[in-house]
């Protein structure tokens, strides 16, 4: 099993247009091969660095399932729009990938 996640850090203030961006996209994940399971999660607020933290997190049955998804025409419409609201965003979203080494 794969977990893929994204790290952002949202500008104070531009939470619920943020959450408004995921809830409404087009998404086409369940489409993809050797997709499970997605969530938007939304961490603690750093007021003194002017931030709240959200992370996207996509499991997947394996790595490779994950990066045939990156290579497909299904990732390319997800992401189309992405640099629309850059005025959400405090820096680039950061990308972390893990294997399960261990679980029930």
């Amino acid at each position: 099993m794969y977990f893929a996640m994204n790290r952002f850090r949202i500008a104070l203030g531009h939470e619920e247009a943020f959450e408004a961006i995921w809830k409404n996209r087009d998404s086409s994940l369940a489409e993809n091969p050797g997709f499970k399971e997605f969530r938007l999660l939304r961490g603690e607020t750093v007021a003194d660095e002017g931030y709240t933290l959200f992370v996207s997190s996509s499991i997947w049955n394996s790595h490779e399932d994950f990066v045939a998804w990156t290579k497909s025409e299904n990732f390319r419409a997800a992401h189309r729009n992405a640099g629309d609201n850059r005025a959400l965003y405090l820096g680039p979203p950061k990308f972390e990938g893990f294997t399960v080494v261990d679980g029930a």
